[in-house]
């Protein structure tokens, strides 16, 4: 891969030789100072320029970054995700290239700038010709710390986790795989992951960040809830699809009792009961 030098190097460079474009800056993993650095790191980078429609029309000067292995337009219509977008305002293009390094690079007109800058405290300037940029305060990941949950918050998490784990359990009984698995990751195990969030939070005075999807449970869960954690995913064999089922619950119970008791909320044991006998019939077939 490129060096960070070369391609800021690179990036500043073509922003400089483009008088379509008046400004630069990037957020993500790259301004983040509390993420460990490595190479798969993405260039998040946003180019504020003053029409979008030329850099649309002809994309050949993308080339100047490298020869792309493949590219993503998250918002043109292909897949129906840019359906209303204004692209008079904004456009994206996610860069994969052949050396393994990734651009994720926006296009924005000033207006938009206006709001979009200010609105992620993980951002870094890198080029302003006009002075278009605001003063902001150096990047850091508070916009991304993990919130307390308030009451409501807490109880919905709790009864959703438990009441959707009787869909799991009936997919399993009638064989509909692929259902129960969508059912127990999409719906329950999320519960599960706002859960571990929240714990994560208590124990760090809510100013960290678990990363998208948990990719920062292992640097903050004890080793033992982690490795519970990674069991609460399973295959394609029933026999282990239930094992990861009764770790879930077991971590969530434990996750939960604990983010109770901190903030005075009552656990409602009465759910867990429940839905474990139901379990517990549907898996030995006792219904």
């Amino acid at each position: 891969m490129r060096t960070e030098r070369e391609m800021t190097d690179l990036i500043l460079s073509v922003a400089k030789a483009d008088e379509r474009i008046r400004a630069v800056y990037m957020n993500g993993s790259r301004t983040n100072p509390n993420v460990i650095k490595d190479d798969y790191r993405d260039y998040d980078v946003v180019f504020t320029v003053t029409e979008t429609e030329s850099f649309i029309g002809d994309k050949d000067w993308l080339l100047n970054f490298g020869e792309p292995l493949i590219i993503q337009e998250p918002d043109s219509n292909d897949l129906g995700w840019g359906i209303g977008r204004d692209f008079t305002r904004r456009y994206t293009w996610l860069m994969l290239f052949k050396d393994g390094t990734r651009i994720d690079l926006g296009v924005e007109i000033i207006e938009e700038t206006a709001t979009s800058f200010t609105a992620d405290t993980l951002t870094v300037p890198m080029l302003d010709k006009d002075g278009i940029l605001p003063v902001i305060p150096p990047s850091n990941d508070s916009g991304y710390w993990i919130k307390p949950p308030a009451k409501e918050q807490y109880y919905g998490c709790c009864n959703e986790f438990w009441w959707c784990l009787n869909n799991v359990a009936k997919g399993i009984a009638r064989d509909q795989f692929p259902y129960a698995m969508r059912m127990y990751t999409e719906i329950v195990h999320a519960e599960l992951e706002k859960m571990t969030e929240w714990y994560i939070g208590i124990n760090n005075n809510f100013t960290v960040t678990s990363g998208k999807w948990g990719k920062y449970f292992k640097k903050y869960l004890p080793p033992d809830l982690y490795k519970m954690h990674i069991h609460t995913y399973s295959d394609g064999d029933y026999t282990r699809f239930w094992d990861a089922i009764f770790t879930a619950c077991d971590l969530f119970r434990t996750l939960a009792v604990f983010v109770a008791a901190h903030f005075g909320y009552t656990y409602r044991q009465h759910e867990e009961d429940g839905m474990r006998e139901y379990l517990r019939k549907v898996n030995d077939k006792s219904l």
